[in-house]
């Protein structure tokens, strides 16, 4: 196979996986009657299902066996299972509790906070430009916390949640599938207990449930996987770098779903703080497109 075609390939991976995620508010709305902590306890449970179904079709079962063998990274895989699980749930509950404009802007933080974060932690040089791109966001979010009291607190835990979680990931030698099976098994004996100590709700008893309602539930295992399989593809066919660029649909998708399809309110204060992030993201995605350049010619 070419490389062009390889290329190729990691695009419509990277466009797939940042569209599933960008749309994925549209799934949750079809589920704003159900609780948030049960609409995740069942993408826990399902997900352990779904990826089992994968690993065992890719005959994966050899990598799972070798993390089980090392008790330390069996335990940083535990804090990562926190933070995922935490991410996970505060995502559902801000899609149905109206908050998809700070589930947007979060998903913009990220990866200005995965720059920070490689700079304190993996001894990462900031270039110039990285810089004064880290430094807008920063502004913008302090002209917000003064001028109109607030802090973005749903943005800000999205963002820190998923860009730790990253961290840990990125330092521990574990692959991305076996990784997440793991982490859903982990979360798997308290998505149970929930599911069994909690007071019944109209929703909790699937034999009582409408079919599309299990569905929607059940495929609560599909829509986690799958966007991750193909950020996963995605990585290993083209850069890294290049593959940032595309990291940008699933905010932007989740921006114009919040003003244009769900009428959440884009106010005074999230006008401000929404260009500071976009002009950091512009500047850094400038920088970083003409680093990798310099890179390939040099």
């Amino acid at each position: 196979m070419g490389q062009s075609t390889t290329q190729q390939q990691g695009y419509i991976f990277a466009v797939l996986a940042f569209f599933m995620w960008g749309l994925a508010p549209i799934y949750f709305k079809q589920l704003n009657t159900v609780d948030a902590i049960e609409i995740l306890t069942h993408r826990v449970i399902w997900s352990v299902v779904f990826v089992i179904i994968i690993i065992a079709l890719l005959k994966q079962w050899h990598k799972v066996q070798h993390i089980l063998k090392k008790p330390k990274l069996m335990l940083m895989l535990c804090v990562s299972a926190g933070l995922l699980g935490f991410n996970w749930g505060l995502f559902i509950w801000a899609i149905n509790s109206n908050h998809i404009l700070d589930a947007s802007l979060g998903y913009y933080i990220n990866p200005l906070l995965n720059v920070l974060l490689g700079m304190i932690f993996l001894a990462e040089r900031l270039r110039k430009w990285q810089l004064v791109a880290v430094a807008l966001a920063v502004i913008g979010v302090t002209i917000q916390v003064l001028s109109f009291g607030s802090f973005p607190i749903i943005a800000f835990s999205l963002a820190g949640s998923f860009a730790v979680y990253g961290l840990i990931r990125k330092k521990i030698p574990v692959e991305s599938l076996p990784g997440l099976l793991l982490e859903a098994v982990i979360l798997m004996p308290f998505a149970i207990a929930y599911w069994y100590f909690s007071a019944p709700t109209a929703t909790s008893d699937l034999v009582q449930n409408s079919l599309l309602t299990n569905v929607l539930l059940i495929s609560a295992g599909v829509v986690t996987t799958l966007p991750l399989l193909c950020f996963t593809a995605a990585a290993k066919r083209i850069p890294y770098s290049t593959l940032g660029f595309f990291q940008y649909i699933g905010p932007s998708l989740m921006f114009i779903l919040a003003v244009v399809f769900y009428g959440e309110i884009f106010s005074a204060q999230r006008v401000v703080t929404f260009a500071f992030i976009w002009s950091a993201l512009a500047l850094f995605s400038w920088d970083s497109y003409h680093s990798a350049r310099k890179a390939r010619y040099s």
